[in-house]
């Protein structure tokens, strides 16, 4: 089945270097736990979901596991048996081993057995994947019936302030730009991804939250140490001036800097949930058949979250949006 996968690969395109991908992940494992805020943050958040669930899952997959620490936070929740622990760097995958079993893999051509798992979990790693509606195939295939799919991933409003000063820089001193940041999908496109998937009650929603830094390199040197640096297949190989980051750190600070000098990074953490099927699962109402609208039992008037204007903290959530079910018609 694996081959079967790995051959579908070959029709897509590639948008980044998974050995860059890796190289970039085992630079930063030695260090990561100096720089794993923003996982153990959407650790925390995916173990809130998985302690909500009214059952046990005894056998679960943790792909993109980094040091373990999904696994670390779970197992507080009482609910999980052992974690399987899956990381393309084998760097990782050794940090991982002291949390339980993990082995180093290409998480694009998944070498398990179908209905393996009683749960499958991520935490930041599908930003990277290039085949997601194959991946997410695949985890619908690994799971038994009525097992649970819970992952998070970067979405398209992540660095949205350091993607518009760097574009405007290297338009301003070059004329054109290239690849420097990570492409990100839309919550709406991941969430139709759980029904393309086979998966049955998908839900996708998505939290904002913004960090706060004294200037540009700081957060550029926070993205190196979580692994997050440039994968991309077509970024320029040679090395990029100074000048251009300097002239972006400018922009940065202009454009967005807060009145204390610091600057805003926004990270957006989509959170998918869904279930391989099973005929004892509830099922989904048809759409628009509810007999009353939630808004007039609340109260409240409806609005649509992209209006929402966000603000920003130390290390806050600032916005919250959600769709679900998102099964496709």
């Amino acid at each position: 089945m694996a081959e079967q996968f790995s051959g579908a690969q070959n029709q897509i395109p590639r948008l980044f270097d998974s050995a860059a991908v890796r190289l970039n992940r085992t630079r930063a494992a030695s260090g990561y736990a100096a720089f794993d805020f923003l996982k153990a943050e959407a650790a925390v958040r995916l173990a809130d979901r998985l302690e909500l669930m009214r059952r046990d899952f005894p056998l679960c997959l943790d792909v993109g596991c980094h040091a373990g620490t999904l696994t670390r936070h779970i197992r507080q929740t009482g609910k999980i048996g052992m974690v399987i622990q899956a990381d393309p760097a084998p760097a990782f995958a050794a940090l991982a081993s002291n949390e339980g079993p993990s082995v180093a893999l290409d998480v694009e051509a998944l070498p398990f057995a179908p209905q393996q798992f009683d749960a499958v979990l991520s935490c930041l790693m599908l930003h990277w994947v290039d085949d997601l509606p194959g991946v997410m195939m695949q985890f619908r295939r690994l799971l038994k019936p009525d097992g649970l799919l819970l992952v998070s991933l970067l979405g398209g409003a992540t660095l949205t302030e350091l993607r518009a000063a760097l574009l405007e820089a290297e338009s301003e001193l070059y004329g054109g730009a290239g690849p420097r940041t990570v492409p990100m999908a839309d919550i709406r496109d991941v969430g139709a991804l759980l029904g393309r998937a086979g998966l049955a009650l998908p839900v996708a929603d998505a939290d904002r939250l913004t960090i706060n830094y004294p200037d540009m390199f700081r957060l550029m040197a926070d993205l190196r140490g979580m692994g997050e640096a440039n994968a991309m297949a077509g970024r320029k190989k040679t090395p990029t001036s100074r000048r251009l980051f300097l002239r972006a750190a400018e922009i940065y600070q202009d454009r967005f800097g807060r009145a204390d000098g610091r600057i805003p990074a926004s990270f957006e953490i989509i959170t998918l949930t869904g279930w391989a099927p099973h005929e004892d699962q509830q099922k989904p109402l048809r759409p628009g058949s509810a007999a009353h609208r939630l808004a007039d039992t609340l109260g409240v008037s409806e609005h649509d979250p992209e209006a929402s204007q966000t603000t920003s903290g130390q290390t806050a959530s600032d916005q919250t949006t959600s769709t679900g079910p998102a099964i496709p018609e």
